[in-house]
Formats: structure tokens, C-alpha cells, sequence
């Protein structure tokens, strides 16, 4: 708007500059004023004259012609503006368009308030210099040209003209810039005898509104003599942009039972035509409301604003009477401030109808049964519920609450996600001996709360009888698991324990039978009738059946139902140790060379399966040494080690040495046994320890022996 006031402006300056010097140019053709200002009445009277527009074409006027961008007004053929009917607003800018015969031009008409019209008068002579007049006299005149966008052919057509006082012959004039001689180039030209400004083609405001050229005069060889002087060309909009709404898709939301007056939401749509003119005033309408009931009329959109708003009763407003929670609105978008000569465009706008919590939850009857079984878990009955609020809301969905008989906590009550409905679920195991009979008192609420004036009601509390149905339990062993300590090895036919097993279906007085269940190393039998457990072979600790000195033993008990019920029971059976394992010695194989310097041979160690007390600290020895000398000795490192050292250097041969290990038992257990000693050959870190040269130590020692014998 401010550019737009400039070139008023300028218009201004350039029709005082054209009266000073109307003598020297002649008749300019066009309108001999063209900016206008109007100071905005109360009203605009119809058929009272405005103001007087005076065109001259400088040929006499012949097939003169008027058009007013504003459908209001005309121009009368003695350049009258008259209003056509009484008029409050008019806009900020009216557009007269005049055609003769021989010419056309463009006056401007604005509309401003008392104190706007005596500011623009004060800014003609501070911005004279950023108009292209200097304060020295010029010799071209070049006054801004308005342009109205879409013309139609022909082409090239006549829009303005540039005029020079410079007298100098063959002086010529040359126009450049944007629109001439730069991209897009060739819009504009000028004759460069006469200096009448014309454009080859339609313009497109939305494209370029402004041109901004240059106009100088040349001598013939081209050297400029006067200027640059800048030419304004302004593009005068047409409404040939519809509006659009650009933002889709629109949706709304509005609570059901909203006051009217409720705003909804808001549509904006956008048009690309001048915004300080009618081609872009645009109003709003409603084209279509679907569905149509409860009212053709539920929403009322703001004709300026776009504001759409609820126009019914709360009480219409009501979601759950309503066909469909959804309503669509053609919404309506015309320019020209809403007149039957504006553009158009639609939208669509959504408008959901929100719930709330308005209906409490109601069972569907007062009364529901169940059966199940005794000993059985699960789900056991679904608790129906009607709701007429949004399924997709905290307003419908259920949360169902036990609020009576459930003192053992039995019982539990879930939610279905899908349909809403109260899963009653058994928990912990019904017994018939004790209760057949259970009664609950079960609550439905909504996860959202009511609303104020809503309450839950009678309808939202519902009984379930639940029957227990009696069946045959298996037997049950006191206490399971049982536990019993007994030494290893007591002898077979030896009494373990006696079961007790007892039925609980107490009303039916079954019998009960005994038997074995799982007996991995075979050693126990029960007697059928009082459950009397027995071994029958020798318990052993050490046996792999044993898992840390517990055997395991799981043995039935049969009642005589039909189909009989079986009941298992565990037995534990801790084995006391008993010294029964004579000690084990290791290494038995020992290797040394025959010229070794170091003769501690070997390190043994010694293990025992039984337990401790029954195991170290051990006792080491040599068994007698038969021979002139002793070989070797046997000494203890600590509870559980001994080092045998040999006495001398042995030749290449094997060797026998018998060696004793005793535990700490009581009575203590002896081992004995013989260490296997190799002496070999060593030479260059290689160690031979065949033996075919070799006399085997026993050997040698019986012949020993023998050969005493006889001498004795």
C-alpha cells in the first residue's frame, strides 16, 4: 500500500509539473488527473456525484467508455463518479478504466480517512527526490503508467508517454531495464521519435506488480544528453485469482451439550489478487451441511473471519441421538467481498461431535450364574454391560470392581478390551468341602468420571452366584515332602518310615492304597495298606543316586473314587556316613633317573569317599623292607600327603615299593597297596626307561630270602 501511495504521489507531482509546462508539450493523451483522493463520508449517497474524472484522448472523446473495479459505482459519460446505491464502505482504493476510440488510460481513486489526505500533500515535496526528479530543471517528463493485468490483444498497445522539452535534432529516446532489456525482456518498447511507452503482451500482476525503467534522450551517435529518469509502470490487478484454502484437510472437534455460540474452528482461505482491493476481499458461506438432522442449520460461519460456530441448543447437540458423530461443510470462499461477480473455492470441514461422560455404564441383567469345579482356575463368567457413550473413549470403557464376597480373594474381574464385557476369573482353587456356595457384588464405573449432573445408578451394581461342583481329589500325603535320616548301610528288611495320606472329599469315605513311584536305585518297597516303608537292599552314601547325602524317593497314594484320584508324596531319606571306604593312593606310577642327584622321588596323596571323620588325616608307611639294606623311606607332608625318598641311586630297572594308607575311621580302614617306581637311563635330557635289562625288585628280593633260608 505505502508503493502504491508513492505513485499516487508521483501521478500528483507529474500532472503540477505537466499544468507548468502545458503550453511548450500540448495535449497529453488520457486522463488529465490521475490519482484522486477522497475523504471517506459517513456514507456514499446513490446517485449523488463523488468527484469529476476528466479524459481527453486529444481527438475528441468519440466511443468513450467507463468501467469502476468497484461494482458500486459508475462514471457518467461527463466523467461523474456516482455511487449506484447507498454505500457505507467502499475499500481503500477505487480503479477507473476509460477507452476511446484512440486511447486508454487508468485513474486511481483513494479513500482515506481527514488526516491521511493532508499528510499525503505534505509528502510530495519530501520524496520529490526519490522519484527521479531532481530539483534542476529536466527536460523529459516521464509520469508513471498503470497498467491493468490480462488485456487482451492486439499487441503491441499504447500505455503512456514520455516527453522532452530538448529541442536538439535527431535526439532520440532510449528506455532499458527489467521488463526491456533485462529478463523477462521485450514486455515494454518505445518509440524513440515520439516517446510513446507500449507493451507487447498481457501482464500478470501476481508475477511482477512493479517495473522500475530508465528513460534517456540521445544525440544520434548514441551519447546520452539528458537523463537517466526513471519510469514507473505499475500492474493494475483484475480478479482472475480464485481463493483457495491451502491448510486442508480441515477438521473440528466440539464437546456434545456445548452452549451455542461454541466456536468450532476457523477456515481461512488465501487469494493471490491484490489484498488491498476487492479482488481479494473475500466472505464465507456454509454451501452444504450433511447429514442435515437434527438440523440443516447446526453451524453458522463467520462471514469475515471464517469462524465457524455451533447455532443449536445443547440439548440437539446430543452425540448419542445423533445419525453419525461426524458432520462435512461445503465451505464457500468468494472475493469481491462476497458479490455475485466473486470467485469462488470450496473446502470441505470435518466437525466431530466429541463425547462425554454422560451415560453411566448399566449391566445388562440384575443376576448372573456360574459353575465350576473345585480345584480349577480361569475364567468362569463375562459380565455384560451397555454404555451409550463414544466406544472409543474413557466414557465407555468399563473398570469393574468386586465389592463383596471375596474375603479368601478368590476372585478376580478384568476388563475386555474389545467388547467391554467383565471377565470373572477364579484365582485361587474352590474347595466344594468347605463352600459350594459363593454370592459376589460386583460395581461397574467408567474410567472417565460422570459428569456433574450424572450418577452411577441401581443398574450399575449386579450379583453373580457362583456354584462349586464336588470332584475326586487325589490323596494328600502329611507333611510333602517327608524327611528321614537313617545310616548307610543298616541292614535290609530295616524300617524307614510310615506315610500318612488322607482324602479330602470327606463326604465320600474312600480307601486308600500305597505304592511305589519312583525308586531309582531300587532300594525301598511300601505296603499297600498302611504305608510302611522298607529297605530292601544295603542304602549306600556313595552311590551316584545320592545327590548330597539325600536320596529321593516319590511313592502314590490311590483312593478308590471312580476313576480312582492319585496323590504323590516325596521322601527324603539324609544318609548318615559310615566308615566303609578304605583310602585310595595316587599316583601309583613314579619315574627317576638312575644317576639323579635329587632321590625324592614322588609326592602321594591320599582320598577317601566317606565323610570326615572318616577320612584324614592319613597314615603313611612303608611295609617291611626285605634285604640286607632299606632302599627307601616314607615321609608325611600333612594330613593328606607323604614323599617317598630313595636311600641311594638304584640301577636301570622297575621296583615294587609297598606302601600302607590308614583313615582316621573308627574303626579305621588300611589300604594297601604298591607304588610303581621306573629308575631309567638319562643322557642329553632323555629319559629311557625300558626295562628288558632289567631284574624286577621282587624277584631279587625272594631270592634273597630263600638263599638265607639255606644258610640258616
Amino acid at each position: 500500500m505505502q508503493h502504491k501511495t508513492q505513485l499516487a504521489l508521483s501521478f500528483l507531482l507529474s500532472q503540477v509539473l505537466l499544468l507548468a509546462c502545458a503550453e511548450d508539450l500540448g495535449c497529453v493523451p488520457g486522463f488529465q488527473q490521475k490519482v484522486f483522493y477522497i475523504e471517506q463520508p459517513f456514507e456514499f449517497t446513490e446517485d449523488q456525484p463523488v468527484l469529476n474524472l476528466e479524459f481527453d484522448d486529444c481527438k475528441g472523446n468519440n466511443k468513450l467508455n467507463f468501467e469502476v473495479s468497484n461494482p458500486d459505482f459508475k462514471v457518467e459519460r461527463d466523467g461523474s463518479l456516482v455511487a449506484l446505491k447507498n454505500i457505507s464502505e467502499a475499500g481503500r482504493a477505487l480503479f477507473v478504466h476509460a477507452r476511446s476510440e484512440h486511447a486508454e488510460d487508468m485513474a486511481e481513486i483513494l479513500v482515506v480517512g481527514p488526516n491521511e489526505k493532508h499528510g499525503a500533500l505534505k509528502e510530495i515535496f519530501k520524496i520529490e527526490g526519490n522519484l527521479g526528479i531532481p530539483r534542476q530543471k529536466r527536460a523529459i517528463l516521464a509520469t508513471p503508467i498503470l497498467i491493468p493485468e490480462n488485456q487482451r490483444p492486439p499487441f503491441p498497445r499504447s500505455v503512456g508517454k514520455v516527453i522532452s522539452s530538448e529541442g536538439t535534432e535527431g535526439a532520440k529516446f532510449r528506455l532499458s531495464g527489467k521488463g526491456v532489456d533485462q529478463d523477462p525482456k521485450g514486455i515494454f518498447r518505445i518509440n524513440e521519435i515520439s516517446g510513446d511507452v507500449s507493451v507487447t503482451r498481457a501482464l500478470d500482476r501476481e508475477a511482477i506488480a512493479n517495473y522500475e525503467l530508465e528513460v534517456e534522450v540521445t544525440d544520434i551517435s548514441g551519447r546520452t544528453i539528458d537523463g537517466p529518469v526513471r519510469l514507473d509502470i505499475a500492474v493494475i490487478d483484475q480478479n482472475d485469482n480464485r481463493p483457495m484454502f491451502k491448510e486442508g484437510p480441515y477438521v473440528g472437534h466440539v464437546m456434545e451439550g456445548s452452549p451455542t455460540g461454541t466456536t468450532v474452528m476457523r477456515m481461512t482461505a488465501f487469494d493471490a489478487d491484490d489484498s488491498s482491493t476487492d479482488n481479494a476481499l473475500l466472505r464465507y458461506n456454509i454451501l452444504k451441511q450433511t447429514p442435515t438432522k437434527p438440523s440443516p442449520n447446526m453451524f453458522y460461519i463467520d462471514p469475515e473471519k471464517g469462524d465457524i460456530v455451533t447455532v443449536v441448543s445443547p440439548v440437539l447437540l446430543d452425540r448419542e441421538t445423533m445419525e453419525t458423530p461426524k458432520y462435512e461443510l461445503v465451505i464457500e470462499a468468494k472475493d469481491m467481498g462476497g458479490l455475485d461477480v466473486g470467485l469462488t473455492g470450496t473446502a470441505t470441514a470435518t466437525i466431530l461431535i466429541d463425547d462425554k461422560n454422560d451415560h453411566p455404564p448399566e449391566f445388562t441383567k440384575k443376576e448372573f450364574q456360574a459353575t465350576v469345579k473345585e480345584g480349577v482356575t480361569g475364567v468362569i463368567v463375562n459380565l455384560t454391560v451397555g454404555d451409550r457413550d463414544d466406544p472409543a473413549t474413557g466414557a465407555w470403557r468399563a473398570v469393574y470392581t468386586i465389592i463383596n464376597g471375596n474375603p479368601g480373594q478368590s476372585f478376580e474381574i478384568h476388563t475386555n478390551p474389545q467388547t467391554n464385557e467383565g471377565m470373572l476369573s477364579v484365582v485361587k482353587p474352590l474347595d466344594y468341602e468347605i463352600s459350594a456356595f459363593h454370592t459376589l457384588l460386583i460395581k461397574v464405573e467408567n474410567e472417565d468420571p460422570l459428569i456433574p449432573d450424572i450418577a452411577y445408578g441401581p443398574s450399575s451394581t449386579a450379583t453373580v452366584q457362583i456354584t462349586v461342583e464336588d470332584v475326586n481329589e487325589g490323596p494328600v500325603f502329611h507333611p510333602n515332602p517327608m524327611t528321614v535320616t537313617k545310616q548307610e548301610n543298616i541292614p535290609v528288611g530295616s524300617v524307614v518310615l510310615t506315610v500318612n495320606a488322607t482324602d479330602p472329599d470327606t463326604l465320600q469315605h474312600q480307601t486308600i492304597r500305597y505304592s511305589v513311584y519312583k525308586d531309582p536305585a531300587g532300594w525301598l518297597e511300601i505296603n499297600p495298606t498302611n504305608g510302611t516303608i522298607g529297605t530292601t537292599a544295603i542304602l549306600d552314601r556313595e552311590s551316584p543316586y545320592v545327590q548330597n547325602n539325600i536320596y529321593t524317593a516319590l511313592f502314590l497314594a490311590i483312593d478308590s473314587g471312580n476313576p480312582p484320584a492319585t496323590g504323590t508324596g516325596t521322601l527324603h531319606i539324609t544318609l548318615e556316613d559310615v566308615n566303609d571306604n578304605v583310602p585310595s593312593l595316587y599316583p601309583t606310577l613314579a619315574k627317576v633317573c638312575e644317576d639323579a642327584k635329587d632321590l625324592r622321588v614322588v609326592i602321594l596323596g591320599a582320598s577317601d569317599k566317606d565323610l570326615h571323620p572318616n577320612t584324614d588325616p592319613f597314615k603313611f608307611e612303608l611295609n617291611k623292607q626285605s634285604g640286607p639294606e632299606k632302599l627307601w623311606r616314607i615321609t608325611k607332608l600333612n594330613n593328606t600327603h607323604a614323599q617317598v625318598i630313595l636311600l641311594q641311586n638304584l640301577k636301570k630297572a622297575n621296583y615294587n615299593i609297598p606302601i600302607s594308607v590308614t583313615d582316621s575311621g573308627k574303626p579305621p580302614l588300611t589300604n594297601n597297596t604298591e607304588l610303581k617306581l621306573q629308575v631309567c637311563s638319562c643322557k642329553k635330557s632323555k629319559m629311557d626307561c625300558s626295562a628288558t635289562d632289567a631284574l624286577h625288585i621282587s624277584i631279587t628280593l625272594i631270592l634273597l630270602s630263600l638263599f638265607s633260608l639255606f644258610c640258616l
